[in-house]
Parts: structure tokens; sequence; C-alpha cells
């Protein structure tokens, strides 16, 4: 799974027009679904957004989590993510995950950050949506759980 925050200062995402999804202070959230995910995946990611610390605190240290903040997130599916790009000039999506896994994924990471007391707004599944955010910062973080531990 791959996920991809955006701290803002505010966001919101439409789809034909009319929105469906809008947060003021807190994280822009883009998921991508890969057919090696599971709903581990899926809740590990979220615990991490709920819980990571990117927030300036009274000193302008990052400090804070979303929460801490008062802050919301919105959700917003984005099966580009999985997008290999090592060969050729187009990108191949042969990691994505089917349509009814990745759904039912994704919709299992909103219910996990709502289960952790965020507020979630999302975009809308499978649908062309134009997202406008205000990047905060800009602070921009790519959650691997295969990365390298802290020293």
């Amino acid at each position: 799974m791959k996920v991809l925050l955006q701290r803002v200062s505010r966001a919101e995402v439409r789809v034909d027009g009319a929105t469906v999804g809008s947060i003021a202070r807190g994280l822009v959230v883009f998921v991508g679904v890969e057919e090696s995910d599971t709903v581990e995946d899926a809740e590990w990611n979220a615990t991490k957004t709920a819980q990571l610390r990117i927030f300036p605190d009274a000193e302008g240290r990052m400090n804070l989590g979303v929460q801490e903040i008062k802050g919301s997130v919105l959700v917003v599916s984005q099966f580009t993510l999985a997008a290999a790009t090592r060969r050729g000039r187009r990108p191949s999506f042969e990691s994505a995950a089917g349509p009814e896994k990745a759904q039912g994924l994704y919709e299992r990471f909103v219910v996990a950050l709502r289960k952790r007391g965020v507020f979630v707004a999302t975009g809308t599944f499978r649908a062309m949506m134009e997202v406008e955010l205000v990047n905060d910062g800009p602070v921009t973080i790519l959650l691997d759980p295969r990365g390298a531990a802290a020293p």
C-alpha cells in the first residue's frame, strides 16, 4: 500500500464540479493499493497516519499529530501511486490491485482512521477527481513500512 501524506492548511476534492469532501487544516492522504497489500497494511498505515507527528508545536518543531491540532484528514484513492516507471516512458500499473480489492482496503483504511478518532472526509472511489490543496510547509511524506529503522 502506498500512502502519501501532505500537510495542508485546506483541501477539497470535486467530482463533476461538485465538492464531495473538504477539510480545513490537516492532511491530504493519497492511497494506492497494490495486489500484495493486506488488511494489516491498511491498519498499519491508518495508525501511522493518525499518530505521525508532523505538525509544529509552540516552538515550531514537528511534534504534534493531526488529532492534537484538532485537524482532519481527506483521503483520496490514487491507483497511480502503484506506477512502475523503471522501464520505458509509459508507467505500468501491473502491481495495482483490482478495483474490488482496492476499494475494500481503501475503505478499511478510512474506517481504521475513524476508529482512531480522526475526522475523515473522502473522495469518490474510481471517479475522476479534482483535488485542490494548499500544502503547508511544504510537508509531503511517503509512508514506508519497509523503510530503514531509525538508528
